[in-house]
């Protein structure tokens, strides 16, 4: 039965033309957007893309998101395309792991290739562009709803407009599409001032609840909330303010309930390789970055279970993340999960808990900032809303 769906759902979306009207399409009786959760069996997903990958200008904001150790090469590279062979290895890799998931019986969907190296300008600034790697990252899918997130890097502007195709396509076969206030980004969203020298003034100004982003006006990035069900997650983080997550709230409504988390990390930006729900009643957390609300967890019955500490040497190049892209995982259900091919030790935590590995290396691919969470957004999951707590 579920070969017969996925295949029905194949051929509408390889139709060369999109018809004009919503009405031309085809009546679904499940939507063609439908995600609650991080863990129902995943249908259909969006998959990055790393061609044209620029650096992004070394602003004040990607300062306090990047390591100390990589500000030379944004001082040096920004604006510029990242390593030409580097690109290609994270776009044959980003490939096969779009080979792989159509081999476990998942749609994929790209967003389009565009130049990002071109300078653009508005009334508060000019700069160059990013990439359109992490779909994670500008958009989120709440039940049947898009939403395009206010993103707080000034390169990543005009991100959206390699998605926009896709957009249209998922509004025009009946799904809500959604742009959340788009930031002016104008100076007064950030603190030109944020001092930061190394890991340790990171963690005093995060602990004081000091970040470069103010609030001058709503900006999140979509990879700050982690969703399961009727209740969200998200934290306070370099790039997602309290304005944003208000925005969140008031915007989904009494339908939802919309909980703030924070963790002990000297430079917040994206929650899903700090604390990833990976099924119901279970959620990996980094021994780096303790989450600071586990008991909520615990008293719902929910059980966290310690990321192992991540093998990537130190040697390769991690411009935009962590190592701890490690647990930034992918569940095809709750019985499979995609992992890198060189993590074996979160690979045997995934097998103790009875979760089947489905491996595929994405080390250059990592290099621009995202794991296989990063890398995607689930468009469509079997599975209806329901409250977990």
């Amino acid at each position: 039965m579920m070969h017969r769906t996925l295949s029905r759902f194949h051929s509408v979306a390889m139709r060369p033309n999109i018809r004009a009207a919503a009405g031309s399409f085809r009546q679904y009786t499940t939507p063609v957007v439908n995600s609650h959760n991080e863990w129902d069996p995943l249908e259909e997903i969006i998959v990055g893309r790393a061609e044209n990958a620029c650096v992004p200008p070394f602003t004040a904001v990607v300062k306090a998101n990047t390591s100390e150790k990589h500000w030379n090469f944004y001082e040096k590279y920004g604006g510029q395309m990242f390593p030409k062979e580097h690109i290609k290895k994270a776009v044959e890799e980003v490939e096969t792991f779009c080979g792989i998931l159509r081999q476990e019986g998942v749609i994929v969907r790209r967003p389009d290739i565009i130049d990002h190296q071109k300078e653009f300008s508005t009334p508060d600034f000019t700069s160059t562009g990013m990439y359109a790697a992490m779909p994670r990252d500008i958009i989120i899918t709440i039940g049947n709803e898009l939403i395009e997130a206010p993103m707080a890097w000034r390169s990543r502007f005009f991100e959206y407009r390699a998605y926009r195709a896709l957009m249209k396509e998922y509004f025009l076969k009946g799904a809500k599409w959604t742009t959340a206030p788009k930031p002016t980004m104008s100076d007064e969203l950030y603190d030109q001032d944020y001092p930061i020298k190394n890991v340790l003034d990171r963690h005093a100004l995060a602990a004081q609840g000091r970040f470069v982003t103010t609030e001058h006006e709503p900006c999140f990035d979509a990879a700050d909330v982690m969703r399961a069900g009727k209740d969200l997650f998200v934290q306070r983080s370099q790039v997602t303010n309290m304005m944003g997550i208000d925005w969140i709230k008031r915007h989904l409504g009494d339908k939802y309930n919309v909980h703030v988390l924070s963790f002990q990390d000297p430079n917040p930006m994206h929650i899903d390789a700090t604390f990833n729900m990976i099924g119901e009643g279970l959620v990996i957390v980094n021994p780096d970055r303790p989450c600071n609300e586990l008991d909520f967890f615990h008293k719902a019955g929910w059980k966290t279970v310690t990321a192992p500490e991540p093998v990537i040497p130190d040697s390769h190049p991690l411009w935009m993340s962590s190592k701890w892209l490690s647990m930034n995982v992918l569940m095809l259900d709750e019985k499979r999960v995609v992992v890198d091919t060189d993590e074996i030790p979160i690979q045997k935590m995934f097998e103790s808990l009875g979760i089947n590995c489905i491996k595929v290396s994405m080390r250059h691919a990592n290099s621009l900032g995202g794991g296989f969470h990063c890398w995607t957004c689930d468009v469509r999951r079997e599975g209806k809303l329901k409250s977990y707590f």
